[in-house]
């Protein structure tokens, strides 16, 4: 037993050399350039002065909380971030209820909602943009038209554009949290809803008494990761908007590219990105802590 202790101590160098190369990728690929954000963001670095940065203290976060187009950036980024998530997981619950059940056309069906997760945020953003457009190759359009409603401008609409956005996601992103459910759901012990059968329980009481709370491992990864991809969206506003029309559905990381790397502003953008990162982590926490409270209920 000695030996065994003895031969496994000198093998742990030999071990710990093994996570060398990805302990270095690890610091050059994220702790080097976080720490370099969180420094830049407190000089005046931008193209105007590349060689003569100097410390600002806290201008660059005052600025952000100062200038409409930022709040316009952080108002837009929640509006997206919490109607994408609420409605992602408000019709993937009842999607995957359905579809958990010995429906012939049940693998079909989760087929067919689960594809459009296969294909990248920016395809889908170019296939939306011809399904919104107002000219004759808009499809959405053309059946208002039909139906005497007449054309919609979806993302030339200040007022339309960002919720036109958030509806291809909630579209893309449903079927993918479907999925999830499922897999809870088929976790779920039959005995459950035979015991609630036997108390008297309708179907809407056995989902409430006994499917919902046991989702609550699905729901709290659902509800977290969707929350956070809505908070660092970019790439279908991008290929959808371009943060148009007037700034009506400018991000926080559409803007912190258009302002740090665009227009030359770096130390802003890192600014941006600092306060973007501390908005992430509160509301991550706030969400598994709510989660837990829930699942200790």
């Amino acid at each position: 037993m000695l030996i065994n202790r003895t031969g496994a101590r000198r093998r742990e160098p030999v071990y710990a050399l093994l996570l060398l190369p990805a302990l270095a990728i690890y610091l050059v690929f994220f702790v080097y350039p976080t720490v370099s954000t969180f420094y830049y963001s407190f000089t005046n670095w931008s193209d105007v002065n590349p060689d003569r940065v100097s410390f600002v203290g806290f201008r660059n976060y005052k600025l952000i909380f100062q200038e409409d187009i930022y709040l316009t950036g952080i108002r837009n980024t929640m509006t997206y971030a919490v109607v994408s998530t609420v409605m992602i997981n408000l019709l993937a619950i009842p999607l995957a209820v359905v579809l958990n059940r010995k429906l012939k056309t049940r693998l079909l069906l989760r087929s067919v909602f689960f594809m459009p997760a296969v294909f990248s945020p920016l395809i889908i953003g170019f296939l939306w943009s011809y399904l919104y457009s107002t000219s004759e190759f808009g499809l959405i359009n053309q059946g208002l038209e039909k139906l005497g409603l007449g054309s919609v401008n979806f993302l030339g609409d200040p007022r339309l554009a960002i919720y036109a956005v958030i509806f291809t996601q909630v579209w893309q992103w449903v079927g993918y949290n479907m999925v999830i459910y499922l897999a809870n759901l088929q976790s779920i012990n039959p005995e459950y809803y035979e015991a609630a059968q036997l108390d008297g329980a309708s179907p809407w009481q056995a989902f409430r008494s006994v499917t919902l709370p046991l989702l609550a491992p699905a729901i709290t990864f659902c509800t977290v990761t969707v929350m956070i991809s809505g908070l660092k969206v970019f790439d279908i506003v991008y290929s959808l908007t371009s943060g148009g029309p007037g700034h009506a559905t400018e991000t926080i990381v559409s803007l912190m590219v258009k302002k740090g790397l665009g227009e030359g502003f770096y130390a802003q953008g890192s600014a941006f990105g600092i306060v973007f990162v501390i908005m992430v982590g509160i509301i991550t926490f706030a969400q598994l802590r709510l989660a837990k409270l829930w699942g200790n209920r």
